[in-house]
């Protein structure tokens, strides 16, 4: 049997004031269109709270490490660190898990 390699889950949340949760819906859809074309993704998603319609829930899985590292350096995460800036994000609270699920390589 080959060597694997692990996955990366990274889960989260943000909080996005209500008022401008139509005003970032098309931001948050360009940066998730432009990371699922990235090598490696294999999961990313945004999802709104049913409970607290004012939280999104941050959901990835990676191939590995390396792949979650190149997303951080992209132009479109830099263009969606602005913006979310401008649209008044906060109380970001995201986690990166090693899965004891590997990947063969």
């Amino acid at each position: 049997m080959g060597r694997t390699s692990a996955m990366i889950l990274v889960m989260g949340s943000f909080r996005l004031p209500a008022a401008n949760f139509d005003k970032a819906l098309p931001m948050m859809a360009k940066v998730i269109a432009a990371t699922r074309a990235e090598d490696g993704c294999i999961l990313y998603a945004y999802s709104r709270d049913v409970a607290d319609p004012e939280v999104i829930r941050v959901s990835e899985k990676w191939r590995d490490r390396a792949a979650l590292d190149a997303h951080f350096k992209t132009a479109h995460m830099a263009a969606w660190a602005q913006e979310r800036a401008e649209l008044g994000l906060s109380d970001r609270d995201i986690r990166i898990f090693e899965t004891d699920e590997g990947i063969p390589v």
